[in-house]
């Protein structure tokens, strides 16, 4: 499957932060470089978004992605050797917490830069998180 010009503007500007710092830094590190690298170019986003998790009806607690852009996509940011099947299944599980259609998983840990395209295999999808301002 063929990348959408949005997917491929993300996964670009993870590429210029690994290839800028390399590996070997908090996850952290990475999302405040990610954050600025997005800014540059003019992507909107939120990062560190709160959603609220449901068990059949219950509150059960809260998770936070790492971004939301341009309310089409939940980017999640990992900083490991290598990216394992948990990593995947977290992933996956913001996509239907936050019901979005598709999800980027990408490793800064690694020596070459790792990224997965996931989707959701829900119909309906909801879009109401708050951006920032572009190019601020």
């Amino acid at each position: 499957m063929e990348k959408d010009p949005l997917t491929y503007d993300i996964i670009g500007c993870a590429m210029k932060v690994h290839n800028t710092l390399g590996n070997g830094f908090q996850e952290v590190i990475y999302q405040r470089c990610l954050a600025l690298e997005l800014e540059k170019a003019k992507l909107g986003f939120a990062r560190e978004v709160e959603q609220t998790i449901y068990y059949e009806g219950v509150d059960v607690g809260t998770r936070r992605a790492d971004f939301i852009v341009e309310n089409t996509i939940v980017v999640e940011l990992k900083a490991v050797i290598n990216l394992e099947d948990v990593h995947l299944a977290q992933a996956k599980n913001y996509l239907v917490a936050y019901n979005f259609e598709k999800g980027l998983l990408i490793n800064f840990g690694a020596v070459r830069l790792q990224h997965k395209l996931i989707f959701n295999n829900n119909k309906q999808y909801n879009k109401n998180i708050e951006l920032q301002d572009r190019g601020n």
